[in-house]
């Protein structure tokens, strides 16, 4: 019994300093973001798919901060919702590129459609709206 509240106690602290070791790395990165690796060299595939990611994600990630907050919720969300759709086309577009699992393609392909519908959308909504 000695034992067994001893190996429990060594799991516990183990799982405690795992957190806190861990715990920096995860804070320090935007909350949207959080627990997502996309350095490069993480689970880099010989088939390129990584590069196209990260690719992906870098231009989002800077085209959704471009835009300037106006105070109006409306047009905020309109102006850097764009970015994040056509980022979210490109990663489909690199799955029917690389990926192998028909489901996976078929969820890209609905992506894709729904995604420059949307697009479609807040641009006829911006200039309606005297937007850009």
């Amino acid at each position: 019994m000695k034992n067994l509240r001893a190996f429990h106690a060594l799991c516990l602290f183990s799982g405690l300093s795992f957190a806190v070791a861990t715990l920096p790395v995860y804070a320090e990165q935007p909350a949207a973001m959080q627990g997502m690796d996309m350095s490069s060299s993480a689970h880099a595939g010989p088939d390129g798919s990584t590069q196209a990611f990260k690719a992906a994600d870098d231009k989002m990630m800077h085209d959704m901060s471009a835009p300037e907050y106006t105070g109006e919720a409306d047009k905020d969300f309109v102006a850097h919702m764009i970015p994040h759709h056509e980022g979210a086309i490109e990663m489909a577009q690199t799955e029917l590129k690389y990926g192998k699992d028909p489901e996976l393609k078929r969820l890209a392909r609905n992506i894709i459609k729904a995604q420059h519908d949307e697009i479609e959308f807040m641009h006829r909504w911006q200039a309606k709206h005297g937007v850009k």
